[in-house]
Order: structure tokens, then C-alpha cells, then sequence
């Protein structure tokens, strides 16, 4: 391992750990916990931040399981089946460090790794891939889910996942972006969004939402987002053409008032729920829908013929083509997306930070201070 001269690296670390699946009680904070090696192709980091996201709540409460149809309020274990408790369906392995969007400093790197990382501000990109086939589905993982992720004094990944960042943002600031901004363009991507669409955002408070709206509005598209009205001043902040609020008693008379049109090309969701079947049913013809989430609940009616003879195109948006976080980077280091970080909290808080999330009074990304 060749490390940084001008910095030691303790045999342990301060770290939280997520000993299984339930309440907040299966998070537990070590202060001896061993610090990672790297190996072969790998760095070291110490890492300054990292960004709390749904994957971190969903996987600790089990409610990716199919036997779990309510929202995400962090009660899921109890009906949950660890047996398919993850994303990607499979059981996982404990201890396990999570905390995915991480901004922090190289410091060491394992053999045939490239030292002059050493030094260097980075972002990780999130998915872990098989490298020979990198868009094999069933190959891949989830930086801290498949593998131990940030919310720790240091991590370890393979070098071809680290990009160094220039960037006046504080590492606050760089770690909000990660998960939130990487899904957000990947549903652009899989709707190929572009300046004719009109693209409307459920959920638009949240870290996804508020990346929605600017990276649509940065393809030139125009968007009309749905907020409580308690959180508008902030979501009106990241530039929305129109704001409507959560959950409109008539959202095709809504759009009409807004918009003089009462249908959208683009409906980018992350909410689901109760406000379903309304989302498809503002669809024009030939629309495109697009999901990366269900906040507001797994389960929702659907009726086939709006689907069919509407001529509709839905896709799920999980799993994130290479370049994407690359392209990312650049947005971030040219000022054309901006960070949205509502609160942060020190890594002894994580539990708190985590209960924060799950009310969901905020308006953009929570984040975890891990110095």
C-alpha cells in the first residue's frame, strides 16, 4: 500500500455499522472498528462527507421486500422478508457500513492503483460493476449495500470509480449530489427528455426532485413541479416553470392554469402512491413515464387502456449506464447544477439523521458529516 507521507492511518476508524435489518437500534457506532486496506486497483479515503439517501433507509428497514406495501416511513421490517430485503433482491451480508454518496480525500492506494490519486478530492461513483461486461444487470451492486460504504472515517473502492472534483463546494456541498443527481439524470436519459418536453415532477422537495428540476430545466425542457406548500420557497429555488401543490384536487385543471395546457409529455416520478393513476392520466398521447421511486407507497391502481391506446412508454430507472456520473462531474465543476443541502448532521448522529429523513419536513439532501 503506498499512502500519503504527510498522514497516518490508524488500524481503526469510527464507524456505524448496520448489524441487520430493523429499527434504528441495528445501527451501532464503533469506535474501533478496523480500517479498510486497499487492494489490488484500490484506493484509500478518508472521507469527509457523505449524502443520506433512500437506499440507506429502504435497505436498513427491509422494504424493498415484496411483502411490504406501505410507503417509506421506516416500519417495513416488520412485515418485510429478509430473503429479498435489498434493491437488487437478494439477502445482505452483515455488518455492514452503508452510505453511498461520498466526497472526500485519496489517501492511500493498494498495488497497480494510480498514485497521483493521493491528495485528490474525489466523488465515488455508486454502482459497482463487473468490468467485463459493465451493463450486466445481474452483476451489479450498490456501493454500500453490496459492499461497505462511507458513513465511516475512511472507505476503500476500485479505482475506476473515483473522480477527482475541482470545485469551489464544500465537501457538504459535492456529497449532496451523488445518488440524488445520478438517478435524477438517469431518468432524463431513460425518457429522453429534451427542450420540447414539458416534465412534470412528483415529490419535487425531496434530493431527486430538486435534481429533476434542474437537470431537466438544463436540457431546455419546462417543468412543473408538486410541493407542499410549507416547502415551495425552497423548491421554487431550483427554477421550476410552475409549482403546483402535492397532491391537486384536479391536477389535468391544474396544469390548465398553470400552463395553459392540461397534459405533459414527461411524467418523472419517484413518489407513486395514492396520485398514480392522475400522473398517467395527464400523459399526452404517445408520453413517456419514468420511476425511480415510490415514497408515497409501492402499490397503485392502474387502468390498462389509458396505457395502451394512449400509446405510453413507462421505464424503471435503477441501474446507471457508465460515462453518466462522469458527465455529472462536469455539470457540477461548470456551476450548471447547484447543491441542495438542507441539513447536516456529525456521523455519531446518523440515527438522527436518518429520522429527519423519514419525516421528510425538509427541502433537498441530508448530509453526514464524517470527519
Amino acid at each position: 500500500m503506498t499512502a500519503n507521507q504527510n498522514q497516518s492511518i490508524p488500524a481503526t476508524m469510527t464507524a456505524v455499522v448496520l448489524t441487520g435489518h430493523g429499527d434504528f437500534d441495528r445501527l451501532e457506532l464503533h469506535h474501533d472498528w478496523p480500517t479498510p486496506t486497499p487492494g489490488a486497483g484500490e484506493v484509500l479515503i478518508r472521507v469527509a462527507a457523505c449524502g443520506l439517501n433512500n437506499t440507506d433507509v429502504n435497505t436498513r428497514t427491509a422494504w424493498y421486500s415484496k411483502g411490504v406495501e406501505e410507503n417509506t416511513t421506516g416500519g417495513a421490517f416488520d412485515s418485510a422478508d429478509d430473503d429479498d430485503a435489498t434493491w437488487g433482491g437478494a439477502p445482505l451480508t452483515f455488518p455492514r457500513i452503508q452510505g453511498a454518496d461520498v466526497c472526500g480525500e485519496v489517501v492511500a492506494v493498494g498495488e497497480g492503483a494510480d498514485a497521483t490519486l493521493i491528495g485528490k478530492r474525489v466523488m465515488l461513483e455508486t454502482w459497482i460493476r463487473d468490468w467485463d461486461d459493465p451493463m450486466n444487470l445481474d452483476a451489479i451492486g450498490y456501493f454500500g449495500s453490496e459492499c461497505d460504504g462511507g458513513f465511516a472515517h475512511y472507505t476503500k473502492i476500485d479505482q475506476r470509480y473515483v473522480h477527482p472534483i475541482e470545485s469551489d463546494l464544500s465537501d457538504t456541498d459535492i456529497a449532496s449530489f451523488a445518488t440524488s443527481y445520478f438517478t435524477a439524470e438517469n431518468m432524463l436519459n431513460r425518457a429522453n427528455v429534451g427542450s420540447g418536453d414539458t416534465v412534470l415532477v412528483p415529490g419535487a422537495s425531496g434530493g431527486v426532485g430538486g435534481a429533476l428540476i434542474q437537470l431537466a430545466k438544463r436540457r431546455g425542457a419546462r417543468v412543473v413541479a408538486l410541493c407542499s406548500e410549507s416547502k415551495r420557497e425552497g423548491v421554487a429555488a431550483c427554477g421550476p416553470d410552475a409549482l403546483l401543490p402535492r397532491q391537486p384536487e384536479n391536477l389535468r385543471a391544474a396544469l390548465r392554469s398553470a400552463i395553459g395546457r392540461d397534459t405533459v409529455s414527461v411524467v418523472a416520478d419517484v413518489v407513486g402512491g395514492d396520485l398514480w393513476p392522475a400522473l398517467i392520466d395527464v400523459l399526452e398521447r404517445g408520453g413517456r413515464y419514468t420511476c425511480a421511486g415510490a415514497i408515497a407507497g409501492p402499490m397503485v391502481n392502474m387502468d390498462l387502456r389509458t396505457f395502451y391506446l394512449r400509446d405510453l412508454t413507462f421505464t424503471g430507472a435503477t441501474i446507471v449506464s457508465p460515462g453518466v456520473f462522469a458527465d455529472l462531474v462536469g455539470y457540477i465543476e461548470r456551476g450548471e447544477i447547484k447543491p441542495l443541502v438542507a441539513e447536516v448532521f456529525p456521523l455519531q448522529n446518523l440515527v438522527d439523521a436518518q429520522k429527519a429523513f423519514i419525516a421528510k419536513q425538509h427541502v433537498g439532501n441530508i448530509v453526514v458529516d464524517c470527519r
